[in-house]
């Protein structure tokens, strides 16, 4: 409480001297429904070369379009490939590019957004401050609809009155603001349990629709193989992610305060190659009393390459189509070899590519990409983009003669601490925090709750996602996990450390170093967790309770773990009866636990 109060008055005191542009001076009117981004853009402009600005909204409702707005062209992160966006360009609302020691003060307003844009973008700046407002779309681009009654051969629905639609040729169309829903993805969500469920649109996309009211619709044709009960809600987007909620970009030192976002379009407040990050009562989750269920139609906050400190506290994720909190980098592959010094790097994923993963001056690891294993280190002395896809990297020395086509780097330098606290997690349809950096990560004093797959997942490959990298010195602590996991069954471990080597290497291990201490972990099934390749990994001091949620599956490990060293379970209390371990690839040396055999 201390230094919360600090902070505050730090706050004020960085505001008493900072020049104060009141964006109504610049026809921005609270309330009043025209566009404001030009305006807006005007006043931001004024920032410029100050040394400290304050930029205020009076408190009210602003709406910001895209026609007046600035349009960009990013890579960004785990987005969109060529074939489902070729052209990588985005209009946003708030451009804050190449400033230094802003604040942005809602006051308490809505930024209210139309059609498709991203929020906000704060590029090539250092000391910026977002507080005390919220984000929200005129129209969302997730559609809802809550189910009525359910047969064999027709459905009936209440579609939500944000989620515009057509009914053309007998067809249901899900449309926006200049937008049209077309690669269809469906989430089930169950309010009596509060989950999110995996389901589809393919059988209303066959069937005959016909509108019987204002709002109701009545979808006939085969409905068989649709699992779903009266009242449970279809919520519908567009599975290609062409736009984010908000982008930092090659920024330092944000920070985001008391600020809600309502609604965002694919992947959520993406940070890419930025350092030092602060989200202080940062809420993802739909406006109370709006009826909708769903926020973000992916991730709520996601982090590739950063460096610095990433600090999450008093955080609320609920409604989201994927992870919550995603930290990461990137391996690229080693496409050719031109000479003792200088490699051709390609981008593997179809999400991720177009941006500059290596500049000068950056520590990168070599690794064998099938094992993960790093076996040197260097140092870029020229990094460039050749295409979209290719990178030519030269080193400050000759590589190891170990190196080969086919391997991989990784980004050192840009690999940030982590810390997550006092936070949230739930109503989500897959993990609640993905973590895969080398520096230190604390997790502690959360919930997760009802996350439809693992609650932390720590993984790190280079054949599949191509998410870097290896873990170091993790501390998960008095959090409590909560009935998760349930679309992983069987595989519904609350914690997985699941490195993607596909070769093991006797005597080397991806991840190290990792402490799971005094959790609860309220379950309705078995796994509770599963580790593979991982050197001082424990399991100590933590409370695990038995939960009637839903029916538990066949008897299996509680704790599995798959070529680990180090292990050590202790002092743990489990209320049902005592737990299963399985060990694959060890040897009875490599743990150490007080449960009896």
């Amino acid at each position: 409480m201390k230094k919360y109060f600090i902070a505050l008055l730090l706050c004020f005191a960085y505001q008493l001297h900072a020049q104060t542009i009141d964006v109504s001076e610049f026809g921005a009117k609270a309330n009043s429904f025209a566009d404001a981004t030009a305006s807006v853009q005007k006043a931001i402009e004024v920032t410029k070369g100050q040394p400290k600005s304050v930029l205020n909204f009076p408190k009210g409702r602003y709406d910001f379009w895209p026609d007046s707005a600035t349009e960009t062209h990013y890579y960004i992160s785990n987005s969109s490939s060529e074939i489902e966006f070729p052209v990588k360009k985005q209009k946003v609302g708030l451009y804050l590019k190449d400033l230094k020691n802003v604040t942005i003060e809602g006051n308490g307003s809505v930024f209210v957004f139309h059609g498709k844009m991203i929020t906000w973008v704060i590029d090539g700046s250092e000391n910026i401050r977002l507080q005390n407002f919220s984000v929200n779309y005129e129209r969302p681009g997730m559609s809802e609809m809550t189910l009525e009654n359910i047969t064999t051969t027709s459905v009936t629905a209440s579609i939500h009155p944000d989620s515009k639609f057509a009914i053309i040729g007998g067809r249901l169309e899900w449309y926006g603001e200049k937008w049209i829903t077309k690669n269809h993805h469906a989430v089930l969500f169950k309010p009596s349990q509060g989950t999110l469920w995996y389901s589809g649109w393919e059988a209303f996309e066959k069937s005959k629709a016909e509108k019987t009211g204002p709002l109701k619709v009545k979808f006939t044709g085969d409905f068989s193989k649709f699992k779903a009960q009266p009242g449970d809600i279809l919520t519908i987007r567009d599975r290609y992610r062409d736009y984010v909620g908000a982008f930092n970009n090659r920024s330092k030192n944000i920070s985001l305060y008391n600020i809600n976002m309502f609604s965002m379009h694919g992947l959520g407040i993406v940070s890419q190659f930025s350092e030092n990050l602060s989200y202080d009562r940062v809420i993802v989750a739909p406006e109370p009393g709006s009826g909708r269920v769903i926020a973000s139609s992916a991730d709520g906050m996601h982090f590739s390459g950063c460096k610095g400190q990433i600090t999450i506290n008093n955080c609320r994720f609920n409604g989201l189509h994927d992870d919550p909190v995603n930290v990461h980098g990137t391996h690229l592959k080693v496409s050719e070899i031109l000479s003792p010094n200088t490699l051709k790097l390609k981008f593997m994923h179809h999400q991720s590519y177009g941006f500059a993963a290596f500049i000068p001056g950056d520590t990168v690891a070599y690794l064998h990409s099938a094992a993960l294993q790093i076996y040197a280190q260097g140092i870029i002395k020229t990094a460039k983009l050749i295409s979209e896809r290719e990178m030519l990297v030269e080193m400050d020395k000759p590589f190891s003669a170990e190196l080969k086509v086919g391997d991989a780097l990784e980004n050192v330098t840009w690999t940030p601490a982590v810390k997550i606290t006092n936070s949230r997690f739930e109503g989500t349809i897959s993990r609640g925090t993905l973590i895969t950096t080398r520096r230190k990560v604390l997790i502690e004093n959360n919930v997760y709750y009802r996350t439809g797959m693992h609650a932390i997942l720590i993984e790190n490959d280079a054949m599949g996602w191509y998410e870097s990298g290896p873990v170091t010195d993790v501390t998960i602590r008095n959090n409590q996990f909560i009935e998760c996991g349930f679309n992983s069954a069987p595989d519904g471990y609350a914690i997985k450390i699941n490195p993607e080597n596909r070769e093991l290497v006797k005597n080397y291990y991806v991840h190290r170093n990792i402490k799971i201490e005094n959790n609860t972990f309220k379950l309705y099934d078995y796994p509770i967790l599963s580790a593979k390749s991982t050197s001082g990994l424990t399991f100590i001091n933590n409370k695990i309770e038995k939960s009637d949620f839903m029916p538990s599956g066949k008897p299996r490990p509680a704790l599995n773990f798959l070529a680990c060293t180090g292990v050590l379970i202790r002092g743990n209390k489990f209320s049902a009866e005592k737990p299963q371990i399985q060990l694959k690839e060890m040897v009875k040396s490599d743990i150490k636990s007080d449960i009896k055999e």
